[in-house]
């Protein structure tokens, strides 16, 4: 892709020229969608024409257009595949970090991603970007933050990529069962049907990440493990990637519990949202304890999620938003 020197006066309009126009489709999107959102969310106009395309508005916005569009042009020549979902999370990191793949020498790293044989999925916001490099540098990892936000699915993605490198022979996958009052034994069926009604966001993100075939062959072998956490006692799990998904739903003693299970060369991921305990009135959350306990110990990451990293819908976001709005108003009058 070539544009003008950065050096010179900022235009008014820009005109940027890709390789070829295979390339240009991929950053385009069906039907140029993409460049459509990036008019709608930056304010400005942009016209393609085979493999180029004319950038026209504020100079600030144009600037951060191209840095958006230079992002995108990188991870189609990477193979990657780029939805609105990526187009949305580049306007976000070029917001946060300036351009993300600058002119040649600039030498700077790429956003954080996480390769499995389906697909790569790529940090959209910077604590994305903060999470997946700890998932791939620490052994006991907490993400905590609302729902949206990609802590339970970057955690599958990396226990899926950690597997199928060779680094571990099984995945773990556990979640507290706080609606049955953890006496799974009064639900009919085995135990896998028991818990799956707890554990659809894991099974999704498995299921997004590994043909499906090889997901049930995987449960079926025990490569991939359903492990309630009220089952978890007295295990020690070696060559494991374990992840704990709604942790705030973990009593203080279930927590300590879960966490002194790990074993030699494992891994394990904690994820939760501190602000939906559904334990009993009372009853403190374990998440909170742990994070406060252990935020500072070696081979610990922390990392925390807000509103502004939601990259579901665009309406997810504006759907929080308004609640947060709420309870904020609500907490005013009381």
């Amino acid at each position: 892709m070539t544009s003008p020197a950065a050096d010179g006066p900022k235009p008014s309009e820009l005109l940027l020229s890709f390789d070829d126009n295979r390339l240009a489709s991929g950053i385009f999107g069906s039907h140029d969608q993409n460049l459509a959102f990036l008019e709608r969310r930056l304010g400005v106009e942009v016209t393609p024409s085979g493999n180029h395309v004319l950038i026209r508005g504020e100079p600030a916005a144009i600037e951060q257009t191209r840095r958006v569009l230079e992002s995108l042009s990188a991870r189609v020549r990477r193979g990657e595949d780029v939805g609105l979902g990526d187009v949305d999370g580049a306007i976000r990191m070029s917001s946060d970090q300036g351009s993300l793949f600058p002119a040649e020498g600039g030498g700077r790293a790429s956003l954080a991603h996480i390769s499995t044989r389906k697909k790569t999925v790529t940090a959209r916001t910077p604590a994305q970007d903060a999470y997946i490099r700890a998932l791939q540098n620490r052994e006991l990892v907490f993400g905590v933050g609302p729902a949206g936000t990609g802590k339970t699915y970057l955690a599958v993605a990396q226990a899926v990529a950690t597997l199928e490198r060779g680094e571990v022979d099984r995945i773990v996958l556990s979640r507290p069962a706080v609606e049955a009052g953890e006496r799974l034994g009064f639900l009919p069926g085995d135990m896998r049907e028991k818990v799956d009604p707890y554990l659809r966001p894991l099974y999704d993100a498995l299921y997004d990440m590994l043909p499906p075939e090889r997901v049930e062959r995987g449960l079926q072998s025990g490569v991939i493990e359903i492990a309630p956490l009220a089952f978890m006692r007295g295990r020690t799990l070696f060559n494991s990637y374990i992840i704990l998904d709604e942790a705030q739903n973990a009593t203080p003693m279930q927590m300590k519990m879960f966490l002194t299970r790990l074993g030699e060369n494992s891994r394990m991921a904690v994820c939760g949202d501190v602000t939906q305990v559904d334990l009993p009135s009372g009853q403190m959350s374990g998440l909170n304890e742990a994070v406060r306990l252990l935020a500072d110990v070696e081979g610990v990451s922390v990392c925390r999620f807000g509103e502004a990293d939601v990259v579901r819908h665009e309406l997810v976001g504006r759907i929080v938003r308004a609640y947060e709005a709420s309870d904020r108003a609500k907490g005013k009058k009381s």
